[in-house]
């Protein structure tokens, strides 16, 4: 048997990190057995689902790295499937038209809540014999005795009696078939074997499993994963958290990070904290999996984070770089001289983000426009401004312009004055960065080239101080 798994969001929003970590889940466990994963967006909520969600979920998944095997799939495109499927269950009386109105549904209700039981449909039009101009709903027709087993991935063995499950609504009064149909009618068409998604769906699953019976297939394998909550162990939410994927790229994390992350979410391999695709794709075999919700831990995250921005390849940085660049307004590709990679190496052990280190960067783009008040207030006076004057003739005399001769000249210079090198440096930052905060200046210096230290010198030794 193939193993095929999918990933099925609901286009009403962002991707969320619950989502992403469903996808991961289902990718992997695809992956482990030799199977495909697939890709299928549930937009038959036409009333919520809209472009800008279906270009998000898209977006997120190909920035996480999680290729599907076929797909986007998209329901709205298999209308005419589901209405074959809902014809199916009708003929062999497996389903049937519910004519009750609404007043009568929420009379039911009232009553039912009123004497403590559970509000349910009460099967008033399971048995009728005629049909009538009415508007009317497509209910199934649930089996009323034995158990519904699963043998749940996350949760194990779950056993629910079948008279504890009401005739839900199918299709409605516009002939529109309702998500729990139209899942059904898909997993079993794509051939899926193995379902993996978040616990709050686990009341729809016995349903889901009677349908696919009654339409004459096998339904697959579930398992359910629990929630992710936030720091203080509720559901994570806007407010509490980031809780969309593209919020973590703007935050200037990697995805291989947030990919480590998630997958710990509710996954564990012994005491392993660090893992790369293809250690996940080998140990990911479905077991493991924890039944509690786990809790983010943004300094983890963090920590993840600075582990892959100081052991990746510089090459594979650049572009997430680049994009935090652009979020400053700074285009990569119109700063040809500028060393970026140098730049990466120098600053990725003293960041722990993207998005830390692109704005720590920007003035190896673009020029300074203002220096910070207390750090000129603090190192600015006027042996600071001689020093850098007589720096600045010695810098622009220099016929080798590497660090380490940018270095003999600042030392020669301190010795020629008699000051430390802190009276010459911190001074040397503020007039090239704005502030006190870069590289060692040896390298900054260099990396911003001799004609740029020279324009900022002269500006900055011109400004009145």
């Amino acid at each position: 048997m193939t193993i095929r798994t999918r990933f099925a969001p609901s286009p009403t929003g962002y991707l969320h990190i619950g989502g992403a970590r469903t996808a991961l889940y289902s990718y992997l466990y695809a992956k482990h057995y030799g199977g495909q994963f697939i890709l299928r967006i549930e937009d038959t909520d036409r009333e919520r689902s809209t472009d800008e969600a279906i270009a998000a979920i898209l977006e997120g998944m190909a920035w996480l790295g999680l290729k599907e095997d076929e797909g986007p799939f998209y329901q709205t495109q298999h209308m005419a499937r589901y209405q074959q499927a809902l014809e199916q269950l009708l003929e062999a009386g497996h389903a049937y038209k519910c004519y009750c109105s609404k007043e009568r549904l929420e009379k039911l209700r009232q009553e039912q809540t009123a004497s403590k039981q559970k509000p349910r449909y009460d099967g008033h039009c399971r048995d009728l014999q005629q049909s009538s101009n009415e508007p009317y709903v497509i209910r199934f027709k649930n089996p009323k005795s034995g158990e519904v087993i699963m043998d749940d991935l996350v949760l194990g063995r779950v056993v629910i009696n079948n008279a504890e499950l009401d005739d839900l609504i199918i299709a409605r009064t516009d002939g529109m078939p309702t998500y729990n149909f139209t899942v059904v009618v898909d997993d079993w068409d794509m051939k899926i074997t193995h379902v993996i998604r978040g616990n709050d769906h686990l009341n729809n699953t016995p349903r889901q499993i009677n349908l696919l019976r009654a339409l004459g297939a096998t339904p697959p394998q579930y398992g359910h994963l629990p929630m992710i909550l936030d720091e203080h162990g509720k559901k994570l939410s806007k407010r509490t958290g980031a809780a969309s994927v593209m919020e973590y790229r703007e935050m200037g994390i990697l995805p291989q990070a947030l990919l480590n992350y998630l997958v710990r979410l509710g996954w564990s391999h012994g005491d392993q904290e660090l893992f790369s695709l293809d250690e996940l794709i080998r140990f990911f075999d479905g077991s493991a999996l924890n039944k509690s919700g786990a809790a983010i831990n943004p300094q983890k995250l963090l920590w993840l984070n600075q582990h892959y921005l100081q052991e990746s390849g510089i090459e594979d940085l650049i572009p997430e770089f680049a994009w935090q660049l652009s979020h400053l307004g700074i285009v990569l590709k119109e700063h040809p001289s500028v060393d970026t990679p140098q730049i990466i190496v120098l600053q990725r052990e003293r960041c722990k983000t993207l998005k830390e280190m692109a704005e720590k960067s920007r003035f190896f783009y673009v020029d300074v426009s203002e220096y910070d008040p207390k750090a000129v207030a603090t190192h600015i006076h006027a042996e600071a401004l001689h020093c850098l004057r007589l720096l600045k003739e010695k810098l622009a005399a220099l016929s080798v312009w590497q660090p380490e001769t940018i270095h003999a000249e600042i030392e020669a210079l301190c010795a020629q004055e008699g000051c430390k090198m802190g009276l010459v440096a911190q001074p040397l930052r503020i007039a090239l960065t704005g502030n006190t905060l870069s590289p060692p200046i040896d390298q900054t210096v260099y990396l911003l080239g001799k004609d740029t230290v020279q324009k900022r010198l002269q500006r900055f030794l011109e400004v009145d101080q």
